[in-house]
């Protein structure tokens, strides 16, 4: 299908979008010193500036996508770019601390929305190799948001200030809502046959929020807290009704057998790999890049740039490729391999002494392996299920995204604390016999604050290479965890993909 400029301009009102989502996640947290400072924000309220968006996020795709199906997908999708609008206002405005973090939370809705019914509104309006296209832009604009947030955010708030971060997303969103009316109506909905299932639909919010507060407080609280241990125990029993609740219900906010569906599971599961091995990375991989090899800022952003800049071609290489008649399945196979490579050498070669362009190679595979599945996995798992379910299936897909980045995220600093702990808690004791300095100490470091730790002690520089030995051995450790994690996630996906892949070869062995 050859594209008109109508169909160019209604790729760009959703890009345009979905531009403004990655890039608010990963923009907004460099915002907040600047916040805590101007209105005096604990640190708490500070976290939930962030967190109250992932968590909103995460929490509602599911709910939009099975509306989107119900009430129409561009209308879905003008709703949730209305209410980002409205929450970038409010977020602007705000001069309490709780104010903000609603707006963010509100913020958090629109782009559940936004994610899920933009996607499902380029799966159903394109097809053939329009379609590989139009999904190959959604992964290298996903991919500009998450490399260029913080450089855009730190620009905003250089020459204007901290709110001019959420009047260009107001601005930028009315942009968007201007353009909406090429978006074609939705074809045939799904047909009712009962109401809107919002009993599923609130223990399924409810679940996942208990699992992302626990997640979040975890390291605050302690894991083996009642009240972490808690809030698990109720997201288990609150996933369970929820499955009873779509079980018995006409018209469920999920369908079962998506999950039922082996290919369209393990095309999920390809993002939960690439949130263990680039996610995580692209949070705490800066910490390491100051603290432990003391590189200059400006050498920083450059080893970060080589991480996101595959972000920028590999998504469009990836649907060329597949256009050209390359195994989409085979791609993704090869960003989880490039992905696990990217893991492993940079285990291998990260070291105190090590150089900037050491890590060139590893971290532009691991990028490489990010971007290769970007947008691919979302148009190829929207097309193992019916047109009629799009919405649905996508909000499944972006919570399992979501979901995934924010545990991978909290299981990486749980780790890196663990191990921090067992490799500096004695070697520390030769600096201080007090063991809530010790525990200070080793918090701070396990912040990325390495610097802060050694101001002002004796033996300030003995005290420092042990910090940075502690932590680069930790986090070695933890990169070791993670590359085991991708190697089980990747034979998974294999299994679970075969179809896809038989598919492949008998339509290739047709023509």
């Amino acid at each position: 299908m050859k594209s008109t400029l109508s169909d160019n301009a209604l790729l760009g009102t959703i890009l345009l979008a979905i531009f403004v989502v990655p890039s608010s996640i990963s923009g907004t947290a460099l915002a907040l010193p600047a916040i805590g400072s101007d209105i005096q924000a604990s640190l708490t309220h500070l976290q939930w500036v962030v967190n109250a968006f992932n968590l909103a996020f995460a929490c509602f795709t599911l709910a939009w996508g099975a509306l989107a199906d119900r009430l129409g997908r561009k209308r879905c999708f003008v709703a949730g770019a209305g209410l980002y609008v409205l929450a970038s206002v409010v977020s602007a405005l705000a001069s309490d601390a709780w104010v903000l973090d609603l707006g963010r939370a509100l913020a958090g809705v629109g782009a559940a929305a936004i994610f899920s019914c933009g996607i499902a509104i380029l799966s159903t309006h394109f097809d053939g190799p329009a379609r590989l296209r139009a999904f190959a832009l959604f992964g290298t604009v996903a991919g500009l948001g998450v490399s260029l947030g913080p450089t855009l955010s730190g620009l905003l708030i250089e020459g204007v200030g901290w709110r001019a971060i959420f009047w260009a997303h107001t601005l930028t969103l009315a942009l968007v809502l201007l353009g909406t009316p090429l978006i074609a109506r939705d074809g045939r909905l799904a047909e009712h046959k009962a109401g809107f299932d919002v009993g599923g639909t609130a223990l399924f919010v409810l679940a996942l929020l208990a699992l992302m507060v626990a997640i979040v407080q975890g390291s605050q609280w302690g894991w083996q807290s009642p009240g972490v241990l808690g809030l698990l125990v109720l997201s288990g029993l609150l996933l369970a009704l929820f499955a009873w609740q779509e079980r018995r219900h006409l018209q469920p906010m999920l369908d079962l057998s998506l999950l039922g569906s082996g290919p369209f599971v393990g095309l999920a599961l390809v993002t939960v790999a690439a949130s263990f091995g680039f996610v995580t990375l692209l949070t705490y991989l800066p910490s390491y890049l100051f603290g432990v090899l003391r590189l200059a800022p400006t050498q920083a952003g450059l080893a970060m740039l080589l991480l996101t800049v595959p972000m920028l071609f590999c998504p469009i290489l990836a649907g060329k490729w597949a256009a050209r008649g390359v195994s989409a399945v085979g791609i993704l196979k090869a960003s989880l391999l490039a992905l696990l490579a990217g893991v492993v050498s940079l285990a291998l070669v990260a070291q105190v002494q090590a150089s900037l362009w050491q890590l060139a190679v590893p971290l532009l595979l691991v990028g490489a392996g990010m971007g290769l599945s970007a947008g691919l996995v979302d148009g190829l798992a929207l097309k193992t299920v019916p047109a009629q379910k799009a919405g649905m299936a996508a909000g499944l897909l972006n919570t399992f995204r979501l979901g995934s980045e924010a545990i991978a995220v909290a299981v990486y600093g749980s780790l890196l604390a663990t191990l921090l702990d067992g490799r500096l808690r004695e070697g520390l004791g030769a600096f201080s016999a007090e063991p809530a300095t010790v525990r200070g100490w080793i918090d701070s470091v396990a912040a990325g604050n390495l610097d802060g730790v050694v101001q002002g002690a004796a033996q300030a520089e003995a005290l420092q290479a042990v910090l940075r030995a502690g932590y680069d051995s930790a986090f070695h450790g933890v990169l070791w965890f993670l590359a085991a994690v991708i190697v089980l996630l990747t034979v998974l996906i294999g299994w679970l993909v075969r179809p896809l892949r038989e598919q492949e070869r008998g339509a290739l062995a047709v023509q």
